[in-house]
C-alpha cells in the first residue's frame, strides 16, 4: 500500500477541487495512482450530483450579465441560503449569466450543453454539486439584445431586474429597475397584465360583493342593485390593474408622479423588462426538526 502524503492530496485537489478527505480516500483507493484517483473522484461527484438531483432548490440567486446592447438575467437554485452565498456557487451563476448573453442557448438543456475552458457548462455545475453536497439547478433565464439600451439591479442577489430602454440615460434605467424591484409590477402596462390574473382579481371582487349582499339582507338593508355592484366590481379590477402595471404606479423615488410620467419628463421609453425572485413560486420543504430527532433516535435503538 502506497503512502499518502499531505502533497499528494493538495494535488489532487487542486486537479479536481474536491474535498480533501474525498481525496484522500480517493489516493487510498487507487493505491497513491494519481490518474486513477481522479478517474474514482469523477465517478464519485457524479454519484453525488446524481443522488442530490432529486431534492428540492428553493433558494439560490439571480445574475445578471450586460455587455453593450446584450444582456441575461439567470436564476439558479441551491437547497440553503449558506450554499446561495458561496464564492464557487456565485461564480458559476456569473459564468452561466455570461454564457447565455454569449452563446444564446435556446433553452436550459442547450445551455448545460455549452463549452467554457475545455468543459460543459453542466460539468461545472456537477463538480461543484460534488465538491458542496448539495443539488444546484438552472431554473430559468431571460436574454435581451436590444438596439436601445440595457440596465440590471440586483437586490442582494435574491432579486433581479433587466430593463431594455429607448433614451434617457444610465441612470433612469437603473432607477426603473430599482423600482421594478421594489414594487413587483407584472406587465409594463395595464393592457399587457395577463388576462388569467384579471380574472382572478374580477372573482375576487365578486366574491366580496356577494358577501357584503348577504350580509345586507341578514341585517334587513336593501342590498345595492346590480348596477352599482357592476360598478364596484369594474372599479376593483381598475385599481389592481394600476397596482400591478408599471407604467401606472407611482415612482418610488417621488409619488407624486407616475413611472410613466418620470419616463416622459426624462425622455425615456421602457421597450420590456425582466424581474425574477429566487425561489418564487417553488414549493418550499418545511422540515419537521423534532419528528427527524425522533426518528433518528428511534433508528439508533433498533
Amino acid at each position: 500500500m502506497a503512502a499518502i502524503t499531505a502533497a499528494m492530496v493538495g494535488e489532487l485537489r487542486s486537479k479536481t477541487d474536491a474535498p480533501m478527505m474525498e481525496c484522500k480516500k480517493a489516493l487510498t483507493e487507487a493505491d497513491g495512482d494519481m490518474g486513477r484517483a481522479e478517474e474514482i473522484l469523477r465517478v464519485k461527484l457524479g454519484g453525488k450530483a446524481s443522488k442530490a438531483a432529486s431534492r428540492i432548490t428553493a433558494e439560490g440567486v439571480v445574475a445578471a450579465y450586460i455587455a453593450g446592447n446584450v444582456g441575461a438575467l439567470v436564476e439558479i437554485n441551491s437547497e440553503t441560503d449558506f450554499v446561495a452565498k458561496n464564492d464557487d456557487f456565485l461564480a458559476m451563476a456569473n459564468l452561466a449569466a455570461r454564457l447565455v448573453a454569449e452563446k444564446n442557448p435556446l433553452d436550459v438543456d442547450a445551455l448545460a450543453k455549452i463549452e467554457h475552458e475545455g468543459k460543459t457548462f453542466d460539468d461545472v455545475r456537477t463538480a461543484l454539486i460534488g465538491k458542496i453536497g448539495e443539488n444546484m439547478t438552472v431554473r430559468r433565464f431571460q436574454r435581451f439584445e436590444t438596439t436601445g439600451k440595457l440596465a440590471s439591479y440586483l437586490h442582494g442577489a435574491r432579486i433581479g431586474v433587466m430593463v431594455e430602454f429607448e433614451g434617457g440615460d444610465e441612470q433612469v434605467g437603473k432607477d426603473v429597475a430599482m423600482h421594478i424591484a421594489a414594487m413587483k409590477p407584472v406587465a409594463l402596462s395595464s393592457e399587457q397584465v395577463p388576462a388569467e390574473l384579471i380574472e382572478k382579481e374580477r372573482s375576487v371582487a365578486q366574491l366580496k360583493a356577494q358577501e357584503d349582499a348577504d350580509k345586507a339582507v341578514a341585517e334587513g338593508k336593501q342590498p345595492q342593485s346590480a348596477e352599482i355592484v357592476a360598478k364596484r366590481i369594474d372599479g376593483s379590477v381598475q385599481k389592481y390593474l394600476k397596482e400591478v402595471s408599471l407604467l401606472n404606479q407611482a415612482f418610488v423615488k417621488n409619488d407624486k408622479q407616475s413611472i410613466e410620467q418620470m419616463l416622459k419628463a426624462a425622455n425615456t421609453t421602457v421597450k420590456a423588462f425582466t424581474m425574477y425572485v429566487v425561489g418564487e413560486g417553488i414549493e418550499k420543504k418545511v422540515d419537521d426538526f423534532a419528528a427527524e430527532v425522533a426518528a433518528q433516535m428511534a433508528a439508533s435503538k433498533q
